[in-house]
């Protein structure tokens, strides 16, 4: 999912298409962004907001990570992490993040940027796109690759219940009152309800599904080997819909937020920006810059790029 600082205003294509597996045009008229682009030396990846400040993995060689905190002025705080490695779950002022180097868990504290505890949990993926994410007052992550997610309670930081999920499901997001979890290997997704720790429903997905977010009244999934992004009903888990982004998605990543979906790309462009509605491709941003994070706020948008070693501010103008 990094060349030197610049800023510069990025045009956009606007396209008024349904959601279906044919492309978006690209001519419906323009949309600007303001960037400025901030440089990171290392493999900086995987991306949590903290209030006006971003969270991001980081590593200058495999053993040698790190997790920084990062402002629109530079770097804010640093914290050693062998090699942290998927996205990080924020809760009660606590990090939490998966290290690939000992298939632990890492807790955080952001204010004072120490480590404070080292779960002894396991880590389902090492290759690293394990996701930790936070919900329902625990905190979750897949632990074992034949089909395990683990749920952490953060105050004791003890391991409160297991789930027997798909092998291969290490692709999580907790929203919408379910924790959602992919399997690549069975293309699937599971719904889970943290009131029973249990899969309460499954949808079959497209190729290779990767990444995912759940808002904006839907369900988000990356099938990567497609170039599409599925939508799925929360409650039917019916697939509703499919937008078309590009031969493949691979790997980049995926948010909802102020009414769309927002996806980052590894190929002809930085992000795309999907309508949540109806599926139809609003903008597409920047330039490719490799694989990399993306997360909304309601101020702007940042993105991750560790081939070019930059951590990105994206501001729409008028």
């Amino acid at each position: 999912m990094v060349r030197p600082a610049f800023a510069a205003l990025a045009l956009v294509s606007l396209a008024p298409a349904a959601c279906s597996t044919t492309p978006a045009p690209r001519d419906a008229g323009m949309l600007a962004f303001e960037e400025k682009a901030i440089e990171v030396p290392g493999f900086v990846d995987f991306l949590t907001i903290d209030g006006d400040t971003v969270w991001a993995t980081n590593r200058l060689s495999r053993e040698d990570g790190m997790v920084e905190q990062w402002s629109q002025d530079g770097l804010v705080a640093t914290v050693k992490v062998p090699r942290p490695c998927g996205t990080m779950a924020l809760l009660d002022g606590s990090l939490w993040v998966a290290n690939c180097a000992d298939l632990n868990l890492y807790k955080i504290d952001t204010e004072a940027a120490r480590v404070e505890a080292i779960l002894d949990t396991g880590i389902a993926e090492p290759r690293g796109e394990t996701n930790v994410v936070a919900g329902a007052g625990s905190v979750w992550v897949p632990t074992d690759a034949e089909g395990l997610i683990s749920r952490i309670d953060p105050q004791t930081n003890e391991t409160i219940a297991q789930v027997e999920v798909a092998p291969g499901t290490f692709f999580l997001a907790f929203a919408l009152g379910n924790l959602w979890a992919v399997s690549s290997g069975e293309n699937l997704l599971q719904r889970i309800d943290p009131a029973t720790n249990e899969v309460t429903g499954t949808a079959t997905l497209g190729k290779q599904p990767g990444f995912l977010a759940a808002g904006e009244g839907a369900v988000w999934v990356q099938e990567q080997g497609d170039g599409t992004v599925a939508r799925i009903d929360p409650d039917s888990l019916e697939v509703l819909g499919r937008t078309k982004v590009g031969d493949d998605l691979l790997y980049g990543d995926i948010d909802t937020g102020a009414g769309l979906v927002w996806l980052r790309t590894t190929k002809d462009q930085t992000f795309v920006v999907i309508d949540a509605a109806d599926g139809a491709i609003r903008a597409r941003v920047g330039r490719p810059e490799g694989s990399g994070a993306i997360r909304h706020t309601p101020e702007g948008v940042w993105t991750s790029a560790h081939d070019v070693e930059t951590i990105n501010w994206w501001t729409p103008t008028p």
